[in-house]
């Protein structure tokens, strides 16, 4: 892999912010000198999608003295225009540098569409980013939590949501996202820390971003009406409607109700979710307000599983076998708001803000992570009466903008942010319960006392970051620099209400990156890019208890082609990420000697490969080892839940002999999978099939879509994935969707 030489933290901030002053005073000194703010276009790819977005086509050039630019920036407002087909975007937004081009982003990136959650049926995110090779959800079926491994490193797991919401962190729902509101879902493969801030819960392997659905230019009225085995009915309502003399103010409204017995036995669900999206388009202000509720209750909800040390994991049980008691239940309630807007300061400056976040409330009555004993699948549980309380807020300010220097056209933003949550947390538990994964056993109820719930943790995470994108020679030579300056507090409570631990860091994120476009199709990209992790706390067990580490820095460095050939597009990419974590070694002393290198080949795909066929997918080759560790047995070994290969495949094809009638189906691998560092365990690799088909038409001139979709044809039995901490669960069972859409 390539090496960069980097200057030291202090030089690059103080080189950051020379270089911003000097770049807002020349775009303040050239502001009159621009034409008229970028062009707002509505792009309808497909109907169904009726997704608001720019045309993406290159604007007139604009004369600056005899600078000739050729590109302009397209704000978070706009979207960014779809591929053929519709499936996905050909752009994305990078956190606090806006929505980019796909060919013009030296990162690799994809942004499912509305339309392409819809064709799916899609409930939550996890299901959504199923067809995407570089991503693999390590959540349960059946379960109240999603979490994803994207590059072989853990996303989401733990009681602090790592899901960007419009860019930012602490207002996307904690603990599961529903895909009702969201019009786009992105995800950036590698570190985002200098585009996103650190992940509140130090993830470093990609960044999930969800686009909220906004008001729209035309009205809509859309019902959808669903039902999933073994009966569960829903029905979604999409409206968005504008108002005043030009249109300026705009609604959209999104509910779902959802209820009745799951795939799985002695389970079932009930789920309602309103979310509303309120905007304001003026000349130069653009405000955007959105607020989310959101509640789901389980019972006999499910639970991944741990295996006791030296045992065969055995096989797999029937996605539909329910092992957690049926008089088990939990209720999770979440409420998130953003305030969001941007004011047009000239027609080459913008300022920009958010304030907002999030609070989740759990409750819940269910076992705990079971054990399996034996290869027989024998299980050892404790249920527990659990409550969580998480509470998160969010602002920032910035200001971006657009100059020239001669030939090189800049783009720049200065931006500060601010994130703060607090977990509170209670357990009471029960008595062992002892059943098996294959054949489970009921037991009477267990009555558990109501916990009291005390402050756990506390977090405070503050930053400012600068970047500027160089652009030359028609912009087929892009250069991207970029600093994040991060402070990083967190404090630790014990029982009686007092700070068992504290932390107060800072640490320096930068980022090089750049695109070369020798061809219009063909655009060569390279990245240098760090990650941050909040350094560890010594536990209580280890002889230097309570030492503070410094956060930890975990690099990437990715080199990339990205090729469009008219309707189609494919991305290849080779990266390294290395990531180091602390561990207990001799002496009992806990300490940073760690780390776990990934090393792979991504291969993208999507597209209309041929009128009327298209293809999404692609091929994830990963080379994980820990390259180093406290116990020196577990050196050069597999990473926890890295696989060799993951590979996804969704094609489509519209039927030539019934207008309308589209054939849809594809396929999931997934190689083996360790499930503890000293690569003793493991899950073997699985590979599963869906179908589907869906029929567009009219009835009563009004456009109805009628789908159906078999998950897991086959009813294969597999071990769909492992966390982190080495929990596993079984797949999704043989699963049967429909849905009919009407727009009104």
């Amino acid at each position: 892999m390539p090496v960069v030489s980097l200057p030291s933290g202090e030089r690059l901030l103080t080189l950051a912010i020379r270089t911003a002053l000097l770049n807002f005073v020349l775009v303040a000194g050239s502001a009159n000198a621009w034409a008229a703010s970028p062009e707002q276009q509505d792009v309808a790819a497909d109907k169904s999608s009726s997704n608001p977005t720019a045309t993406g086509e290159r604007s007139d050039a604009l004369e600056l003295d005899i600078t000739h630019i050729n590109s302009r920036y397209n704000g978070p407002p706009a979207l960014t225009p779809v591929i053929a087909g519709g499936q996905v975007a050909r752009g994305a937004r990078l956190g606090m540098m806006g929505n980019k081009d796909v060919m013009d982003t030296p990162f690799s990136v994809t942004s499912y569409t509305a339309k392409t959650l819809a064709d799916l049926q899609t409930v939550t995110v996890a299901d959504a980013l199923e067809r995407d090779p570089s991503v693999r959800s390590t959540g349960q079926t059946g379960g109240i939590v999603d979490s994803f491994f994207i590059r072989g490193f853990p996303i989401g797991e733990g009681n602090l949501g790592e899901l960007a919401y419009d860019g930012v962190y602490g207002v996307a729902p904690n603990y599961r996202v529903f895909t009702e509101y969201a019009e786009r879902i992105e995800v950036l493969k590698g570190p985002g820390a200098l585009m996103y801030g650190i992940s509140p819960n130090s993830g470093v392997g990609g960044v999930i971003n969800i686009v909220p659905k906004r008001p729209l230019d035309e009205d809509l009225t859309r019902v959808t009406t669903s039902y999933a085995s073994d009966s569960q009915v829903g029905g979604h309502l999409d409206l968005s409607r504008r108002f005043g003399s030009q249109n300026q103010f705009g609604v959209r409204f999104n509910g779902n109700l959802q209820g009745g017995d799951t795939a799985i036995e002695d389970q079932q669900r009930d789920l309602g979710v309103g979310a509303i999206a309120l905007d304001y388009r003026g000349e130069r202000l653009r405000l955007n307000l959105d607020y989310i509720s959101q509640k789901e209750s389980w019972e006999g909800a499910s639970r991944p599983f741990t295996i006791a040390p030296g045992v065969e994991v055995p096989s797999a049980p029937n996605g539909r076998t329910n092992l957690p008691q049926a008089w088990g239940w939990s209720d999770t309630k979440e409420q998130s708001a953003l305030l969001g807007g941007e004011y047009d300061l000239s027609d080459s400056l913008t300022v920009f803000a958010h304030a907002g976040g999030g609070k989740s409330d759990v409750k819940r009555l269910s076992d705990q992570v079971p054990r399996i004993l034996n290869a027989a699948g024998d299980t050892s549980n404790t249920p527990g009466y659990y409550k969580f309380n998480v509470d998160r807020s969010t602002a920032d300010i910035g200001a971006r903008g657009m100059f020239a220097t001669g030939p090189i056209t800049h783009t720049t933003t200065l931006m500060a942010t601010q994130y703060q949550d607090e977990l509170s947390r209670g357990i009471n538990s029960g008595t062992e319960i002892h059943s098996n994964i294959y054949h489970p056993i009921d037991v009477p109820k267990q009555h558990i006392r109501s916990p009291k719930v005390l402050r756990v943790s506390e977090s405070d995470l503050s930053g400012v970051a600068f970047t500027d994108t160089l652009s030359m020679l028609d912009d087929r030579f892009q250069l991207t620099l970029g600093v994040r300056r991060q402070q990083i507090e967190s404090r630790n409570y014990n029982a009686a209400g007092s700070v068992s631990s504290k932390y107060n860091d800072s640490a320096t994120t930068p980022l090089v990156g750049v695109v070369v476009k020798p061809w219009e199709d063909v655009s060569l990209y390279y990245n240098y890019v760090e990650g941050l992790s909040k350094g560890d706390i010594a536990p209580g067990t280890a002889a230097n208890a309570g030492e503070t580490f410094a956060p930890y820095e975990s690099k990437q460095h990715e080199l990339g082609v990205k090729y469009e050939h008219g309707t189609f597009m494919t991305t290849l990419a080779l990266f390294q990420i290395e990531k180091p974590s602390g561990e207990i070694g001799l002496g009992n002393v806990f300490s940073v000697q760690a780390e776990q290198r990934n090393r792979g080949i991504e291969l993208s795909l999507f597209g209309e490969v041929a009128p009327g066929t298209r293809l999404m997918g692609g091929v994830t080759v990963l080379d994980g080892k820990l390259t180093d560790s406290a116990t020196a047995a577990n050196r050069g070994n597999k990473p926890v839940g890295v696989p060799d290969v993951q590979a996804n495949l969704w094609a489509e094809w519209d039927t030539p002999w019934l207008e309308g009638f589209t054939l849809t189906g594809g396929a999931i691998y997934t190689d083996s999978q360790y499930v503890n560092q000293a690569n003793a365990q493991a899950l073997d690799a699985w590979t599963r099939f869906d179908a589907g088909a869906r029929y567009a038409t009219k009835i009563e001139g009004r456009p109805t879509t009628f789908r159906a979709t078999v998950q897991n044809v086959f009813d294969r039995e597999y071990w769909s994935g492992v966390a982190s901490y080495g929990a596993f669960s079984p797949g999704y069972p043989r699963t049967l969707q429909l849905s009919a859409t009407v727009d009104f």
